[in-house]
């Protein structure tokens, strides 16, 4: 434990010898450990990969008070995880229209399309109405797929502000659904 803590030091004073000790001691084992959750090594290299970018990004500012492993585990692990629930929402978006494409296709009930196009319409206005900053935030994450620590660097915002705003815009547009759906 001290001698992860004098290695801390080091990274944050710059010392890339110290980074590059700690990126062999931990990269494989984090790469093994974010595949066990994503089932995907691929995936988890390039988790593990960001997480050590932004470390080495943000060293000045880390802020680190349990041991550097623990750090990194948990990290390696929410991001995994979030991973996982991005895919999971591109896999049913992907099912969802498949099944539209087969409705549009067979176009039988005018009714279930005016239905299509109201929700459509509600969700664009409802975007519209957004402020600035989140809309943004939102479509770099839904429309273009990057992740928040991207959007992050892009914006020069933390990742916890994105992290916000997506969830300020996520319970801005259920409740804008919700409100549709029990008006009908």
């Amino acid at each position: 434990m001290l001698n992860e803590l004098f290695i801390l030091t080091k990274i944050k004073e710059g010392d890339i010898k110290a980074f590059e000790e700690i990126f062999r001691r931990y990269y494989s084992p984090l790469c093994w450990y974010a595949a066990g959750i994503t089932g995907e090594m691929e995936a988890a290299e390039e988790i593990v990969e960001e997480l050590f970018y932004v470390f080495w990004k943000d060293r000045e500012h880390l802020q680190i008070f349990q041991s550097v492993k623990s750090y990194l585990y948990k990290a390696v692990r929410n991001e995994a995880l979030q991973y996982c629930q991005h895919k999971e929402v591109k896999e049913r978006y992907r099912e969802y229209v498949l099944a539209s494409d087969a409705t549009a296709q067979q176009a039988s009930d005018p009714h279930r399309q005016l239905e299509y196009e109201e929700l459509q319409g509600l969700i664009r206005h409802t975007l519209d109405k957004l402020p600035g900053r989140r809309l943004r935030i939102f479509e770099m994450h839904r429309m273009e797929g990057k992740k928040y620590t991207e959007i992050a660097s892009l914006l020069s915002l933390s990742v916890k502000t994105v992290e916000a705003e997506m969830t300020k815009a996520l319970r801005t547009l259920r409740n804008e659904i919700d409100n549709y759906i029990l008006t009908r």
